[in-house]
């Protein structure tokens, strides 16, 4: 799969409502947690939008454009949508976006290499990642395709990833993590404790 053709898209807009403040921005160990997922993936791509409603800090590069979502308050699908609608308006050329959530330091760029690389572009129009018997509806590929159809259905009420995936077809690429889950996501400040434990007992 030709990276050459794929955004690079962090969704960061939501709101953290469990976790009580801003997720990208707590510090695990001293490093924002959104600079976790962005040094793994930030050599990938030839851009990397971050959809974030906030002011945020990251560590700098050239390759990171930041934008808020489109319209507030319809979830990861709207960040995506939001992502699609950016390359549309800036006459990119990328076919495809790759999205990744702030919350899971301890995802590795091997895993998103392995992904791509089992990807048939030729049966589906949206992949996800799926380990361990869980699929990942935030670790995806989305082909721009999609664009019309997600507008209509959010446009509709749709706001959960899962049913919207599953409605218009989504091909899963498994993986099997035996010791460890590099996709252990933080949504409380007890996740955080667990995450900080799991880096110094590495």
């Amino acid at each position: 799969m030709d990276h050459n053709n794929i955004l690079g898209t962090v969704l960061a807009g939501g709101k953290s409502e469990r976790f009580g403040e801003d997720k990208s921005q707590v510090k695990l160990e001293g490093k924002l947690l959104i600079d976790y997922i962005l040094s793994e993936i930030i050599d990938e791509f030839k851009e990397i939008l971050v959809v974030s409603n906030n002011q945020i800090k990251f560590k700098h590069s050239d390759k990171i454009s930041v934008i808020e979502d489109l319209k507030k308050d319809q979830g990861p699908l709207g960040g995506v949508f939001t992502a699609m609608k950016w390359i549309k308006e800036k006459n990119k050329n990328y076919k495809w976006i790759s999205t990744f959530p702030v919350d899971t330091p301890f995802f590795k760029r091997e895993i998103l290499q392995n992904f791509l690389s089992e990807i048939n572009l030729e049966e589906s129009n949206l992949f996800f990642i799926k380990s361990n018997q869980t699929r990942h509806n935030i670790f995806g590929i989305w082909s721009i395709d999609l664009m019309e159809k997600l507008e209509e259905d959010l446009n509709n009420g749709e706001r959960k990833v899962e049913v919207w995936a599953n409605k218009v077809g989504v091909k899963v690429i498994n993986m099997e993590f035996i010791n460890k889950d590099p996709f252990f996501n933080i949504n409380t400040k007890d996740d955080l404790e667990k995450a900080k434990e799991k880096i110094n007992n590495d």
